[in-house]
Order: structure tokens, then C-alpha cells, then sequence
């Protein structure tokens, strides 16, 4: 049986009156954080019509709805986001927005995943660099701190390269509203993706993109790596 996993209202169509918008799916355990057959459905405020917007990717822990003008269009869009668990933190994201009183899909987690993607290769004396041949861009981290054992598995004591090694950037792991601050109330969306080394549990830093509205869909603004910092010698 459907359950309600969140629910949020605002005037998403456009047309002066608020609407429901709901998440819907089915609890294995309904103690558990965990659904499938997880369902968007809008109901319009004004004529109590439903959309049922099935999601391909529909399974996953603690879904839930954010409402905000991503697009400019001066109306809430319909964000939905779902955690997948498991040791690589990915999420999946659906971004929804009415256009001339129509539904579209303006982005999903999906689609990001195959728009932006990295290079990340082990250099020279303790360093990783991570690239976005896509976005002309090119990001360096010192991993000078990470320990003797650690760079022994990579460099020999002059900091060569034993061999070529690389790394990853993995899926988009987080997408969060960022307000924009000007008068509209418009948002951005930041979205988040963990850079690893030769293994999952080698964290080297994250990716973050800022995604805004050009007028016609979502473009990364800005882009940035962040680390860890490291105790002040």
C-alpha cells in the first residue's frame, strides 16, 4: 500500500492558487527510512485534477520535496530528492517545472551524471589532478599530507610516479538550493560529487558545481574542488 513520504504547497502551475504537491511509495518496513515505487503527484489547486509523474529511478531512503524558482519563471519548481544509502552516498534527483501549463522535466540526476564528467590522475610528486575537459578546467590537490604508507603505494623517494595511477570523481552524491538573493526569491542549485582516489575509501576531496538558469536550462557558474584541511604545523 502507497504511503505518504512528504508533502509540500505552493502555486507550481501558475495560476494564483496553491497546489499540493506529494510523494508517494511503499514501505518493505515502516519503520525504515526506506521506500519504492516512490510516485510524484501534483494536484491542482484550482481544479483538484491529479498528474501522477512516475520516477525511473524510484528506490532509495528518506525522499522528499523541495519547492523553489530554479527556472526564473517567478513559480516554485518541483525538486525531488532521494538518498540510494551504501557506501558511495550518490542520490538521485528529479527537477520538475511547469512551462505554458506544462509539466517537463528540466533535469535529473541522470542526465547530470552523463553531462559532467572528470578525469583524475595521480601526478608527480604528490599531486592529483582533477579535470573537466567539458568545462576547460583543471583543479590540483596536494596530497603531500596523506602519510608515508600512503604515498609509498604511488611514489618512489624522489615523488615519481612508481606507475600511472588514477582516481574518480563519483556520481553526484548531493544537489541543494542555494538562494540567488535577488528580489525574486530565485534559487541555484549546488551539486556535489566526492573525488576519490584508487579506492572508495580515499577520499581526496569533492566537486562542487553551481548550477544556474541561463534562460534555457541549467549551466554550471561555477566550479570549485574542496578539501579537508590538515592540522597547522
Amino acid at each position: 500500500m502507497d504511503q505518504l513520504l512528504d508533502v509540500k504547497q505552493a502555486d507550481v502551475t501558475g495560476d494564483g492558487i496553491a497546489d499540493s504537491v506529494y510523494l508517494y511509495g511503499r514501505k518493505p518496513d515502516p519503520s525504515s527510512p526506506f521506500a519504492e515505487q516512490i510516485t510524484l503527484v501534483i494536484q491542482n489547486g484550482r481544479t483538484l485534477q491529479r498528474t501522477t509523474v512516475p520516477l525511473k529511478n524510484n528506490a532509495g531512503y528518506n525522499a522528499r520535496l523541495f519547492l523553489g524558482d530554479f527556472t526564473k519563471v517567478s513559480t516554485p519548481d518541483i525538486l525531488v530528492s532521494i538518498d540510494t544509502g551504501g557506501s558511495g552516498g550518490y542520490g538521485i534527483f528529479y527537477l520538475y517545472s511547469y512551462q505554458h501549463h506544462m509539466l517537463y522535466e528540466v533535469l535529473n540526476s541522470d542526465s547530470y551524471n552523463q553531462l559532467f564528467t572528470f578525469l583524475v590522475y595521480y601526478q608527480d610528486y604528490y599531486k592529483v589532478s582533477v579535470q573537466s575537459p567539458q568545462l576547460n578546467v583543471q583543479f590540483i590537490i596536494d596530497i603531500s599530507t596523506k602519510g608515508y604508507g600512503y604515498l609509498l603505494q604511488y611514489y618512489d623517494p624522489n615523488g615519481k610516479l612508481k606507475q600511472a595511477a588514477q582516481g574518480e570523481v563519483l556520481a553526484i552524491g548531493g544537489l541543494f538550493p542555494i538562494a540567488t538573493g535577488d528580489k525574486a526569491g530565485g534559487y541555484d542549485l549546488l551539486a556535489i560529487q566526492r573525488i576519490i582516489g584508487t579506492t572508495n575509501a580515499d577520499t581526496l576531496g569533492y566537486v562542487e558545481n553551481l548550477l544556474t538558469w541561463d534562460g534555457k536550462q541549467l549551466v554550471s557558474s561555477r566550479i570549485s574542488v574542496a578539501i579537508e584541511g590538515t592540522n597547522l604545523v
